[in-house]
């Protein structure tokens, strides 16, 4: 009974970890099922629709709207020559699939032996303990990227009722984290978009009448690409409304399709929402309209998304040199601090969590929203909201390094102080919710 209910809390702790972002996706997709695997890990993994298929050749190629999660459910471990295996998933997937391994821990070798000896396991078969540098060198060779990499069920002591606590604070400890039964690996394709998508550029403006017709002029050309620019005004005590209204309507910017709206909400993150839902481009991008993020460098951008470098692109004003008073001192301090604590938070590597500038896919804007009804509004910045869920998503980000300038008109609507208590509120907020959190999920259910 004992062995039962430990196999069955090894099940739904996994389950509940692949849950944190299976349930934004279309389909789940297990691929042969193991001899023994009686796919209950399946029958828990929460998506609209799942299935089973015998190997990968039974796989459709996908098409970039359905997004599926496909399940390797042990399948590595027995494998003699596992790159060929992903070479084969590659040529399947579409940009918007991601592969999820479940793996055994390598460190535990000594207890699938002790199990083998003592008649616990049912298949007799060679094990293949990979390793984490052993998937990051074969998604090398085979074109895709280890997006996430969790450790996951650690402790029988569930049984006894202790297990919740246990299995929340050990994935946090250095080295210890590495002490679990299981490891989840999501694998992201590296594809390149064939086409060359839309965009859609939210440009947010309070108090910034001297730069609204600036960001058109120095709006760099994007050969082949249908650009939409849409300004979105909100509280301004100057006449940043009658400009944008004047500059829509001018006959030599009418190379872009551009878009006048008013909030009537208030802060930047609302102000880009309005934007982002009314927005029609296949892509989402925003450029503050004080530009100090040169818009000359969107086409990097742009770039990044469609070589299927990252399905976040983020911007970095921190390393090159910035122009004379572009950001004060503390600023500067305060953002160094936010990216570095961030990138452990949220598994991720980005320079700079709250440059304005981010791109995203229009799809990707509309799982977001769906996964910020689950997790709760916290953001009024908006930055933030962006990167907690393309870590959990498992997009993979990227970050664009750009040369920030100063401002030319206005001033900052940034009370450091202030907004930085409410940054180190949302961090903590993301470290109990995303990190140490991952274990008071699952549990509810």
């Amino acid at each position: 009974m004992a062995h039962s209910k430990f196999n069955k809390f090894i099940t739904t702790t996994i389950a509940a970890e692949i849950n944190r972002f299976s349930k934004y996706y279309d389909l789940v997709m297990q691929i042969a099922p193991l001899e023994d695997d009686k796919q209950r890990l399946l029958e828990e993994i929460q998506c609209k629709e799942k299935t089973t298929v015998d190997g990968i050749d039974s796989i459709h190629s996908g098409e970039a709207k359905a997004r599926r999660v496909l399940l390797l459910n042990g399948n590595l471990n027995y494998e003699n020559d596992i790159e060929p295996q992903l070479n084969a998933l590659f040529e399947k997937m579409s940009r918007s699939d991601r592969v999820v391994c479940v793996l055994f821990n390598p460190y535990f070798r000594w207890l699938y032996r002790l199990a083998d000896l003592v008649g616990l396991r049912k298949v007799s078969r060679s094990v293949t303990f990979v390793t984490r540098s052993n998937i990051q060198n074969l998604c090398k060779l085979c074109g895709f990227e280890v997006v996430k990499l969790r450790t996951t069920a650690y402790s029988p002591f569930r049984l006894w009722g202790a297990g919740d606590f246990i299995n929340r604070i050990l994935p946090t400890i250095p080295l210890i984290k590495w002490l679990s039964i299981a490891t989840v690996v999501v694998l992201r394709p590296i594809k390149v978009s064939e086409d060359r998508p839309s965009l859609s550029i939210v440009i947010p403006a309070r108090n910034e009448a001297g730069n609204i017709e600036n960001a058109l002029i120095r709006m760099p050309e994007l050969e082949g690409v249908d650009v939409e620019v849409i300004f979105v005004e909100g509280n301004s005590t100057d006449n940043t409304w009658s400009e944008i209204q004047r500059v829509v309507a001018m006959e030599k910017y009418r190379k872009y399709s551009l878009v006048a709206l008013q909030q009537t909400g208030k802060g930047k993150k609302d102000a880009v929402m309005l934007g982002f839902n009314q927005a029609r481009g296949e892509l989402l991008t925003i450029l503050d309209a004080d530009l100090t993020m040169p818009p000359e460098s969107l086409p990097r951008f742009y770039e990044a998304y469609r070589s299927g470098t990252a399905d976040m692109v983020n911007g970095n004003r921190l390393m090159y040199p910035m122009e004379d008073e572009a950001m004060r001192f503390l600023n500067r301090l305060g953002n160094l601090f936010f990216a570095k604590t961030l990138s452990r938070v949220l598994d991720i590597s980005i320079g700079d969590s709250l440059c304005g500038t981010k791109m995203i896919s229009r799809e990707d804007h509309y799982r977001f929203l769906a996964w910020l009804e689950d997790f709760g509004e916290f953001d009024p910045f908006g930055d933030f909201q962006l990167l907690f869920p393309s870590s959990d998503l498992c997009l993979g980000t990227v970050d664009i390094p750009i040369t920030y300038g100063a401002r030319t008109y206005g001033s900052t609507n940034i009370d450091r102080f202030r907004h930085g208590w409410m940054l180190l509120k949302m961090t903590a907020q993301g470290f109990i919710k995303i990190k140490a959190g991952a274990v008071a999920k699952r549990s509810s259910g």
